[in-house]
């Protein structure tokens, strides 16, 4: 699926052309804050790692992957969205996303979120969607919780750097499709 829209998003694949948006995104320290303490990425990095991975994903998954987010009216860049399959727990796919701080407060993030969220329990065999952030990142939790997943557990895993906050750990929010299927008055998106 290459593009998706919502009431106020396009979600689009990403392109060769758009390296500078993402180098943009992922050079703001407040964005990275919650990934690597805030250290932007570098151009070179997002050029010849980042937007090649994102698109290799096109070619392993025809449904998945990440989604340029933009504003529906203006075409501008906000960020991305992801869904992706989760190995070592078929059945499962992860929710992601990053959005530029001008974006944050505008129930963008929730509303990318619960289009992914739709798209995932459209796919067979998909049984339940994911996505973990830092205990401590408030706005990412309520994202989740807007997109109708739950909180599951707190974990703690050993990260290459420490992180201020990581030491209150990580969390773990779910959705299952019969959850998503049974809410009170239908499906919760």
């Amino acid at each position: 699926m290459t593009v998706l829209q919502t009431d106020r998003l396009t979600l689009r694949r990403f392109t060769e052309a758009d390296g500078d948006l993402l180098w943009d995104l992922d050079r703001d320290p407040a964005v990275m804050r919650f990934l690597n303490g805030g250290r932007p990425t570098p151009r070179e990095v997002v050029r010849e790692k980042v937007l090649p991975g994102i698109l290799a994903e096109y070619g392993r998954w025809e449904a998945y992957g990440r989604w340029a987010a933009e504003e529906r009216e203006t075409g501008e860049f906000l960020g991305w969205f992801a869904l992706r399959p989760v190995e070592e727990d078929p059945g499962s796919l992860e929710l992601g996303y990053r959005l530029k701080r001008s974006a944050w407060g505008q129930g963008y993030g929730a509303e990318g979120a619960r289009a992914l969220v739709r798209l995932a329990f459209a796919q067979p065999g998909v049984e339940r969607v994911v996505a973990s952030t830092m205990t401590v990142n408030v706005a990412s939790r309520r994202v989740m919780e807007k997109a109708g997943l739950r909180l599951v557990r707190t974990f703690f895993q050993d990260w290459p750097e420490v992180i201020e906050g990581s030491e209150a750990g990580d969390v773990e929010y779910a959705l299952t499709r019969a959850e998503w299927q049974g809410a009170p008055g239908g499906r919760v998106l």
